[in-house]
């Protein structure tokens, strides 16, 4: 009984692993090597719109596999790396591939936080300076203080 089950669970076992194993990967036939080469470079380029900076090589999710077929029907069509690209980021925008443009937006993006730490620390020493002057002691305030003190020194002495 026990060897049967021993049996049994090893034959389970086995097949799970053999199934795992035997995954079916995407077998994609190319009439030239240059046409194969475009299709390997374009999907290690684009990104896969659902996971997580993960390329749509790599990638298990459905719609990774709808763009690898899409990329594959371009490059079959004999459009050129760069129409695949325009063709995915008008259709994903910009997300989709790893090298976006530089656009005045981006620019921005790159400079903004720089100016604002710039006028930041602006604002900060010029506030500084105002607040150093308005502090400045003056010789009114000097009279002031001096009459002050001698109030309390004639309390102090009564």
């Amino acid at each position: 009984m026990i060897t049967r089950l021993r049996f049994v669970l090893g034959l389970c076992a086995g097949l799970f692993i053999a199934t795992t194993n035997a995954s079916v990967e995407d077998k994609y036939q190319f009439e030239s090597k240059e046409r194969a080469q475009t299709f390997a470079e374009l999907t290690k380029e684009l990104r896969c719109p659902k996971c997580q900076n993960q390329n749509i090589a790599d990638s298990d999710a459905v719609v990774a596999k709808d763009l690898r077929d899409r990329v594959l029907t371009l490059v079959h069509e004999g459009k050129s790396k760069q129409e695949v690209i325009d063709f995915m980021i008008d259709r994903y925008g910009y997300f989709v591939h790893y090298q976006p443009p530089v656009t005045p937006l981006t620019v921005l993006l790159w400079i903004l936080p720089g100016l604002i730490i710039v006028i930041g620390f602006g604002f900060i020493v010029v506030r500084q300076r105002k607040a150093a002057q308005a502090q400045e002691w003056t010789e009114a305030d000097e009279k002031q203080l001096n009459a002050l003190l001698e109030k309390y020194e004639q309390r102090g002495q009564q």
